[in-house]
Order: structure tokens, then sequence, then C-alpha cells
């Protein structure tokens, strides 16, 4: 069976030295400030970072050292996820031909999906901003991808997709998004733009046999959206739901499909 690493629980102190051990005092700053409510279903602002879920995001990608990252969404755990792969970039950047050799064409590459551009403009100024500030040297390729979402028919069921995704394969995949009312078109009278809806995006099970065994899955809440994906998978996923961190998981356990595969997986266990 393939084996992950899951990040150890830590303290909120030991978390908050974390971020200042890698200069990012303002996401603690941003943490602390109180947030106004918006209206009585939107109770909470997203942008409001959560200190928790940053270092165990950060950690998924760095102790299981992910290659290709793709993110729906984007906030402040593009940010998160720009530094961890920054951070295996800088370590095994005498890799990069080897991976190149087994098929990862985007090595230490990330990849930001979203659908409003004024919050992707946010996240790449932040990115920016940490680059400049610390006068990074050999940081990793970003792409940043803006699409549109609409309603459509998988499998018969109501959901939503993308029209447009990137390009790659990406071997860690973090769903945070979109939120249910950015959604246009609707099936049959039907959309997710109403407060008794939900997130139910479809993208990850389209591209499903693409992926290589070893591939995780991060699915930060969305418990309906988790349940739609593990009920339409059609491969062979292990799945645990973290209900303290409120995650749900997944990772393909699928038989080795060859030589450059079963290479893959040595560079991650070695």
């Amino acid at each position: 069976m393939l084996k992950i690493k899951i990040p150890q629980k830590k303290t909120k102190r030991e978390i908050e030295d974390f971020f200042k051990r890698k200069g990012l005092f303002f996401i603690i700053e941003e943490a602390k400030k109180k947030l106004l409510k918006l209206n009585q279903l939107k109770t909470i602002n997203p942008i409001k970072p959560e200190l928790n879920d940053l270092y165990r995001l950060y950690q998924f990608v760095i102790i299981n050292k992910r290659t290709t990252v793709l993110e729906f969404g984007s906030g402040w755990s593009s940010l998160i996820l720009y530094l961890a792969i920054m951070e295996l970039k800088m370590k095994y950047s005498n890799k990069i031909k080897y991976l190149k050799y087994l098929r990862i064409n985007n090595p230490f590459e990330l990849f930001i999906l979203e659908n409003q551009k004024k919050y992707l403009n946010i996240s790449k100024s932040r990115i920016l901003n940490f680059k400049k500030k610390l006068n990074l040297k050999n940081t990793p390729k970003t792409h940043y991808c803006l699409s549109d979402i609409e309603m459509i028919l998988f499998e018969n069921r109501i959901a939503t997709q993308y029209k447009k995704l990137p390009l790659c394969n990406p071997d860690f995949i973090y769903l945070d998004a979109p939120d249910q009312f950015s959604v246009k078109k609707d099936i049959n009278g039907i959309s997710t733009r109403h407060e008794d809806m939900m997130p139910m995006i479809c993208d990850i099970l389209k591209f499903e046999y693409f992926y290589k065994p070893g591939t995780i899955i991060l699915c930060d809440g969305r418990s309906a959206n988790a349940k739609f994906l593990k009920d339409h998978f059609k491969r062979n996923w292990k799945y645990k739901h973290d209900r303290e961190n409120d995650q749900h998981l997944f990772w393909l356990n699928d038989p080795v499909l060859g030589k450059l595969n079963k290479l893959q997986l040595d560079f991650y266990r070695n």
C-alpha cells in the first residue's frame, strides 16, 4: 500500500514560531485581526488566514516531497504553497533533470486556478512582495490561471466546473474553491447560487485517469464536495476525514504504472 505522511500536531506557539522563522510576521498579525460579519449567511471573511491550516498545508507538501502543485482558489494558501515549493526546489535543484526524465515536466512549479481576477491579483502581489522582501533567487515558476465557473451535468449529476484548466499533471491538489455564488448558467433551473446549496466541482474527477499513483488531494472543509468526489472516483483512492481540522484527504493507491512511476515514488520516500 502506498503511504503518505501526515503532519504532526503543533501548539499555537510552535506554529507562530514557524511563521516568524519564515519571515511571515504579517500573517500572524492578519490572523489576530477581528473580522466583521458580512451578513447573516456569510459570517466569515474568507481573507483571514488560519495559521494552523496554513502550517499543515506547508507540511503536507514538504514532508511528502511534492513536485507539482495545483491550487483551486487563491489566498494566503497560495503564498504558503509557494514557500513550500520554493524550499523543495532549493533543496532538490540538482534533481530537476532527473525529475524531467521521470516525465515530471513542471518540477517545483505552482499552478493557481482562480475565478476572480481581484483575488488572483492579491495572491500574485503577496508572492511578488515576499520574493522581493527576502531577495529570493531561483524561485519556483508560478502559473496564475483565471477561469469562469459554470453549472454542468457530470454523470447525470448536477455539479460545477471551471471552463478552462491549467495544463499540468499535479501530484498535490489543494481544493479550497470556488465559492458557490460565483457560478454562471444553470441546469434545469438549478444553480449553486442559493444559500441552501453548496460547492460541488467535478474537475478533479474528469482528470482522474491521468493522475499518477501517489497523487494527494487535500480538501479544506467542503464536506459535500468531498463526498461527491469520494462517491464518483473510479480508481483506488485512500480516504481520511480529519474532523479535528475539518479536512478531507485522498491519496491514489493504484498499482505502480511502470518503471518511471516507481522511480517517482522512490524519490518521495528516499
